[in-house]
């Protein structure tokens, strides 16, 4: 479960992929940037590579993590590849038992399975996914999810229980039955959350947990503290192991950085206030004219991305790992273009000194993007 720091990083790097559409890409581009990620991120030495779920945002294209993760995993060989996280009230536990026992006989050893209880997405098209009109079934039920989900993923469930002889396949059946053979693992569970209930269930299960400080900083000390005093050992983890999502991105000069991380403020303001839509480029951003109101919505974002030159990158991770004494730093680069992302990743790597090797050959990063119709020929990559 823990992870040994690469370079010189206070702790394990990894990623997280939200699998990000810009204005005049497709989501085809932006699921090749994923691939050229993924393989950019094993070849330095960053520990895992994890996909979020989310729905109905044009702007996201990561609505089925196990599907992408397949993906991912025919493309790399070393990097673990896991959900950060799949959203669990919107499915039923089997199926996704299943579907992560299918990705951990495609990658054996290399899966994580996280778990959220929100819904990824607004309430109404929560409905439409769990076929409800109540808006918040499921959440209240998570911990009742939770551990029908584990009874599948290690096929326990007593006798007398009206699921005794129902079996999660791919998946430990396969070495209780005549002539059968298992591999030995089943991927591990991680609680995810943005506030004190998945922290709290975290501990007392000792279970990993990760917490979104990407997107709800102020909770992040309260939540971790919440989690490292609710901790009960198990045969997890004998210890607390913190993950925290942290929003980071690096370029060459400190101007330029701002002007790439001002496309994903414009994005969330649209997003929360029911607008979503494509990241727009860094030109539709500049000229953007905010209201006050919004620039004080967009100030107070990028004031929680670390973002600036790759020294400043490194400085302002290093600060929030000792602030908040996380065990592992997981950076999403949220930006228009797949090339500027990539490029941020590669310079932390860098400033750290990660290990360096070959990257395969294979899918490109943002192949051209298609033209919609009675667009210019050209279009501003970012």
């Amino acid at each position: 479960m823990r992870a040994t720091a690469a370079g010189t990083a206070p702790v394990p790097l990894s990623v997280l992929d939200l699998v990000t559409v810009g204005a005049g890409r497709t989501a085809s581009d932006a699921l090749c940037t994923s691939v050229a990620l993924a393989k950019l991120a094993e070849s330095r030495g960053y520990h895992r590579h994890w996909v979020a779920e989310h729905h109905s945002m044009p702007g996201v294209a990561s609505s089925s993590p196990a599907v992408i993760l397949a993906h991912l995993a025919a493309h790399t060989e070393r990097i673990r590849l896991g959900s950060g996280g799949v959203m669990l009230p919107n499915h039923a536990p089997l199926v996704i038992a299943e579907q992560f026992g299918t990705l951990e006989a495609l990658a054996p050893g290399r899966i994580d399975l996280g778990l959220g209880r929100a819904p990824g997405t607004d309430g109404a098209t929560a409905a439409a996914l769990r076929r409800t009109d109540t808006l918040n079934e499921g959440a209240d039920d998570f911990p009742q999810q939770l551990a029908e989900l584990t009874r599948f993923l290690d096929d326990d469930f007593p006798d007398g229980h009206p699921y005794a002889r129902i079996h999660a396949v791919p998946g430990p059946v396969q070495a209780t039955s005549a002539g059968g053979v298992q591999l030995p693992h089943r991927p591990p569970v991680w609680l995810l959350g943005s506030s004190g209930f998945s922290a709290r269930l975290a501990g007392m299960l000792g279970l990993p947990f990760a917490f979104a400080h990407h997107f709800s900083a102020a909770n992040t000390l309260p939540a971790l503290e919440l989690y490292r005093d609710s901790f009960r050992p198990s045969a997890v983890l004998d210890a607390p192991y913190a993950l925290i999502g942290v929003a980071a991105l690096a370029a060459e000069d400190e101007r330029e950085a701002r002007r790439q991380v001002l496309t994903g403020a414009l994005s969330m303001l649209r997003l929360r206030t029911g607008r979503p839509g494509l990241i727009p480029t860094p030109e539709e951003a500049e000229a953007y004219r905010f209201s006050p109101l919004e620039r004080e919505f967009a100030d107070s974002w990028l004031g929680n991305i670390v973002h600036g030159t790759p020294d400043a990158v490194r400085a302002g991770l290093d600060a929030l790992q000792r602030r908040t004494g996380a065990d592992e730093l997981m950076i999403t680069a949220n930006a228009h273009g797949g090339d500027v992302r990539l490029h941020s990743y590669e310079l932390i790597a860098d400033a750290y000194g990660l290990p360096t090797a070959p990257v395969p050959a294979g899918v490109p990063a943002d192949a051209p993007a298609a033209v919609p119709a009675g667009a210019p020929a050209s279009v501003p990559a970012g």
